[in-house]
């Protein structure tokens, strides 16, 4: 078989979450899905809100004329309009249509960005814990991703991005409200990352920009806010998707944004919607685009997550685990009580609990519970962590 030798090698490193997600078709073929509890892999369990299917109700009914067709390359006009007045308003700057590019999801979305930016052997500066698919994305482009572990408490560590800053990094990508640790990024780190890019340009002239990948900055607990980048960095780009706010994760419908005054913003934008199409997206689904005029701000119950989130960390809390409280998305990050990550899992897959070692995020010693379940599964999981804790405390 003439597979790439590189992509051999990726299959073998490939995601762990996909792996857990695979192994957990075993358990459930086996055992019966309703004795599995599969946490392993973020799929949004809740309804897209009912004005979603209204509104697509809507156009359907009355099918205006070129619903389906083709639209310019960084989406239609009135869907980036959309965008944009939403955006002024949630972060306090003149968005237009212009600062817009519409995207099949946020991975098309970084990846539009990335083939923009980077060259062969340029560096993007990544933190752990991370979403194990920026390193393929960074692959894609031939670019080199530096990673840069985190605090304890899981913010950014200046002082290490400081380190790894040289002449050859071009970004640097953030994710927050964060995948897997469920940890927002405040205000005050988000400024401190910003004034350190600057603090980097003013010393060596080289332009660093600050891209930050936001599909659950609305899933956030407890009152906490989501600082805005733009407000933080001229230089900066937000990638993001409705997958998670909306619930609707197969409609692979997204969107990248560009700071409205961020220095060569025109020539930023036009490479990137070049590279939208050019990488074989073309353009984001028309439908989806259309549906969107209507649905900016609309997002799915967040409480129910939230009363996940309290289940889950009361059952664990009640159990021996040690973690932090997630601030947002739907995840949970428990230390594991041995060093091997990967052992702990499969202690658990003997009860038939799938989740994820923190070794797919690199930051071994830990692992990662998606909670964007039924209720009665995370009821039901509780008495089986349990035991898995005892055996090795």
């Amino acid at each position: 078989m003439s597979i790439a030798p590189k992509i051999k090698q990726f299959m073998e490193k490939s995601s762990w979450i996909r792996k857990m997600f695979e192994q957990g078709a075993l358990l459930k073929a086996e055992f019966g899905p309703e004795n599995v509890f599969d946490f392993s892999l973020g799929n949004p369990n809740l309804n897209p809100p009912p004005a979603f299917h209204e509104t697509l109700r809507d156009l359907l009914a009355g099918p205006a004329e070129g619903l389906h067709a083709y639209m310019a390359n960084a989406g239609l006009p009135q869907t980036r309009q959309a965008v944009a007045g939403f955006l002024s308003t949630e972060h306090g700057l003149p968005f237009t249509a212009n600062e817009i590019i519409m995207t099949c999801g946020a991975a098309g979305a970084i990846n539009a960005v990335f083939r923009a930016l980077l060259s062969p052997g340029d560096e993007i500066i990544v933190l752990a814990p991370y979403f194990v698919e920026y390193l393929f994305y960074a692959d894609n482009f031939q670019a080199v991703p530096r990673i840069v572990p985190s605090q304890p408490d899981f913010l950014p560590d200046l002082e290490a991005v400081a380190q790894a800053l040289n002449p050859s990094t071009k970004a640097v990508l953030i994710n927050s409200p964060n995948n897997p640790t469920g940890r927002v990024y405040p205000a005050a780190a988000v400024n401190a990352l910003g004034d350190l890019l600057r603090k980097w340009k003013k010393e060596t002239g080289q332009e660093v920009y600050l891209i930050s990948d936001e599909p659950y900055r609305k899933i956030v607990y407890d009152g906490v806010q989501v600082p805005s980048i733009f407000q933080a960095y001229a230089e900066s780009i937000v990638v993001t998707s409705y997958s998670k706010d909306l619930s609707i994760p197969g409609e692979r419908i997204g969107y990248l944004a560009v700071h409205p005054q961020a220095p060569d913003r025109e020539e930023l934008i036009n490479a990137m919607t070049l590279t939208n199409r050019i990488m074989g997206f073309v353009n984001a689904p028309a439908l989806m685009q259309k549906a969107l005029i209507h649905l900016q701000g609309r997002t799915v119950d967040i409480g129910l997550y939230q009363k996940k989130r309290d289940l889950f960390c009361e059952g664990l809390t009640r159990a021996g685990y040690r973690f932090n409280i997630p601030e947002g998305a739907f995840y949970l990050f428990p230390r594991t009580p041995i060093p091997d990550d990967v052992a702990f899992v499969q202690a658990l897959q003997e009860e038939k609990i799938l989740t994820v070692p923190g070794t797919g995020f690199g930051a071994p010693g830990h692992f990662r519970i998606a909670y964007c379940v039924a209720d009665e599964v995370i009821e039901r999981s509780l008495p089986g962590f349990e035991r898995v804790m005892k055996k090795f405390q």
